[in-house]
């Protein structure tokens, strides 16, 4: 996702409450990377802070009226906080417009679910949204694997670094076990899921469509070498030849059935969705018993002409 795409989020996000129509922010700053970020926090420093007694007012307009412009207000005079935060997760690879933008996203988020009656302000309300968006896009983006699902397992992938530092434990590959049990122990995980996150955090993800050699002699790629163990070209030959043959005997039996009995039989057993035997009793007029004798019937004739087929070429024996 990327600052651009920040206005489609908006609409997204709440076009089920008529949140701020897209009218509204033609002129929010939408960094990108070729500007950087420096023109963008300039620019999300002109919009103003809220007095406590102004938020209040806007909060309550976006609940009870679902006025856009209050919500639009209220996001704007925060794009800062969610900056700030956004600024503090520097430091997984990922660029930090996205990160940023995410940020975004959860501010949004909390400005939609904000509740002024509750006694604090947005901003309190609104980190635990805007740290929750940018974890989950972390999570979803620093790898291909998956990094983390239970809440445990995110809480190390966030605090594995920070444990390491404090120890002094940040040299590059496998930890001693003396630091593995202390962090495992600190951050209430076992021992093997330090050692799993530690080792994924080491190394970057490898594409195995990237070239052997890198000089651009070789033209073959690392998946080149992968071993399928289950390959069996000769079976998967023969296997699609016989599928083949059967789907042509198939096709043939067919051609000597009339034209109801070839669409009942279709509807009924050749269909992923088949049809109930009320309703094709109705499409043709009969009674449900009718329908279901023609049905058997042309399955009897299908079976019979290819038993026959089998014979003649000699797939099956008397």
């Amino acid at each position: 996702m990327t600052f651009c795409k920040l206005n489609a989020n908006i609409l997204n996000l709440f076009e089920n409450n008529q949140f701020i129509k897209m009218s509204n922010y033609k002129n929010l700053p939408a960094p990108s990377p070729e500007n950087g970020l420096s023109r963008y926090l300039q620019e999300i420093r002109k919009f103003p802070m809220l007095e406590p007694e102004q938020e209040y007012m806007l909060a309550k307009r976006w609940i009870e009226e679902q006025d856009s412009d209050a919500a639009h207000q209220m996001v704007t005079s925060h794009l800062r906080l969610a900056a700030k935060i956004a600024m503090g997760y520097r430091g997984y690879g990922l660029p930090q417009a996205e990160v940023i933008s995410e940020a975004n996203v959860g501010l949004m988020q909390a400005v939609k679910r904000f509740d002024p009656e509750k006694g604090f302000r947005l901003a309190t309300y609104a980190m635990w949204w805007i740290r929750a968006s940018i974890q989950e896009y972390i999570l979803r983006s620093w790898s291909l694997v998956k990094m983390g699902t239970t809440s445990a397992q995110k809480k190390l992938f966030f605090n594995l670094r920070k444990a390491k530092s404090r120890i002094g434990a940040l040299d590059e590959g496998d930890m001693h076990p003396d630091n593995v049990a202390k962090i495992a122990e600190d951050l209430g995980v076992s021992e093997a899921e330090v050692v799993s996150m530690n080792r994924r955090l080491s190394g970057g993800d490898a594409s195995l469509n990237a070239m052997i050699s890198a000089d651009g002699e070789s033209s073959m790629e690392w998946q080149d070498w992968l071993e399928d163990e289950d390959a069996d070209q000769a079976a998967d030959y023969e296997f699609q030849d016989e599928l083949s043959m059967r789907r042509d005997m198939l096709n043939s039996a067919m051609s000597g059935l009339n034209d109801r009995e070839k669409d009942i039989l279709t509807q009924r057993r050749l269909v992923d969705e088949v049809k109930t035997l009320e309703e094709l009793s109705e499409n043709y007029g009969v009674s449900r018993e009718r329908v279901r004798q023609i049905e058997v019937r042309a399955f009897e004739k299908i079976q019979e002409k290819m038993r026959e087929m089998a014979l003649e070429k000699g797939m099956i024996s008397e």
